[in-house]
């Protein structure tokens, strides 16, 4: 397998943004950093987000995007993006969706960190793209990028790079949970495949739990922001929003 390439590492804290007549908090916005920064068990050293109820924690420390993905956000919001454009704490080339899965290990210059989940967009995209179906575009395109936890915690630098250290047996990418969790809702055999991951995050896993039991599970309000969160007082921890 080629090198990982770590392209740029993102970071931010939350602020106050105008959106549909109001203010929103969101960490969306990222500043590229040449600096070798300290990743613990939530985050970065310098990055926080809004909403801690869909973002960050243990089990979503870092946000990771491919920048292969770039070319067809460029052509399809027609302008020009920078890294962190997707509110991404790594941006990464050598690795998408559909080559890494649930559970797979990482050394990451000094840590050591694991696949929980991908990521799934909500409206705080549209809040930075002025685009109310941003979230839903990249949720159907399937370029979400995915989550790491921290196992080993330790300072990570721009020139190191992303080196695989195990993968999970039960091989299950993150482009196979991408769509069992938005496009085959029905499909039970492919939740149960899901849920014999142990490295599944705690949400997904709850929401698979929920399916199985006929409870119906909507992620309208993370696409469209019908509750957003508008607190004046953000938290640190984690990645993305």
């Amino acid at each position: 397998m080629n090198p990982i390439e770590i392209l740029s590492i993102n970071i931010g804290k939350p602020q106050l943004v105008p959106y549909k007549n109001k203010e929103v908090v969101t960490g969306i916005n990222k500043q590229s950093t040449d600096a070798a920064l300290f990743l613990s068990w939530e985050n970065f050293e310098g990055d926080g987000q809004a909403d801690l109820v869909h973002h960050g924690g243990r089990e979503k420390a870092v946000c990771v995007y491919p920048f292969e993905h770039y070319a067809y956000w460029v052509n399809e919001l027609k302008q020009p993006m920078v890294y962190g454009a997707f509110g991404e704490n790594l941006t990464i080339r050598g690795l998408v969706e559909t080559e890494v899965c649930i559970g797979d290990q990482f050394e990451l210059g000094e840590a050591i960190v694991e696949v929980s989940q991908p990521r799934q967009p909500c409206f705080k995209l549209s809040v930075k793209y002025d685009r109310p179906d941003m979230p839903l575009k990249v949720q159907e395109s399937g370029y979400t990028g995915f989550y790491f936890r921290v196992v080993q915690e330790g300072h990570v630098a721009k020139t190191d790079i992303l080196k695989r250290v195990l993968r999970h047996p039960h091989g299950i990418t993150v482009a196979y949970a991408n769509r069992i969790m938005h496009q085959e809702k029905d499909n039970v055999a492919g939740i149960r495949k899901l849920l014999e991951v142990q490295e599944l995050s705690v949400s997904w896993r709850a929401t698979f739990v929920k399916r199985l039991e006929g409870q119906e599970t909507d992620t309208r309000e993370r696409l469209t922001g019908t509750t957003p969160n508008t607190t004046s007082n953000p938290t640190s921890g984690g990645a993305a929003d």
